[in-house]
């Protein structure tokens, strides 16, 4: 997978949120960690039930699809802001559904790649190893 210059990889789990960019080129990549934004969670979207069913979400699903709908407002809102034309999301496979319901159009455009594991506190290289492997 080519990774161009200046691409955004996102690392999205159902509490965290870390991002690097790509310092490098498409031919040798190099992934240098940013600062992690501060995230509106108070969208509660994902259900709001008191029963704990598959119909009705626990509070710890609610919280993790929160977040995951404040990541991606996030990272809407800097697509759309122009500052990332080139985006990676690394989320776990249900953090990635969720990310997925509320992507814009301009994110969806600006999407490079998108993996479905849970990769987050890993290192840049450990990063590059398994989009390479995608």
């Amino acid at each position: 997978m080519q990774l161009p210059h200046g691409a955004v990889i996102a690392v999205v789990d159902g509490q965290q949120f870390a991002l690097f960019r790509n310092s490098g080129n498409e031919a040798e990549p190099a992934l240098a960690a940013l600062p992690s934004p501060h995230l509106d969670e108070h969208n509660r979207a994902g259900g709001g039930g008191r029963d704990s069913s598959s119909a009705n979400p626990t509070g710890h699903q609610i919280d993790e699809d929160a977040h995951a709908a404040a990541a991606t407002a996030w990272l809407n809102h800097q697509v759309t802001g122009h500052k990332i034309s080139h985006l990676v999301v690394i989320a776990s496979p249900r953090t990635l559904g969720e990310m997925r319901r509320h992507y814009h159009k301009q994110l969806e455009a600006a999407l490079v790649a998108e993996l479905p594991k849970n990769l987050i506190g890993k290192s840049g290289p450990e990063l590059l190893g398994a989009l390479r492997g995608h």
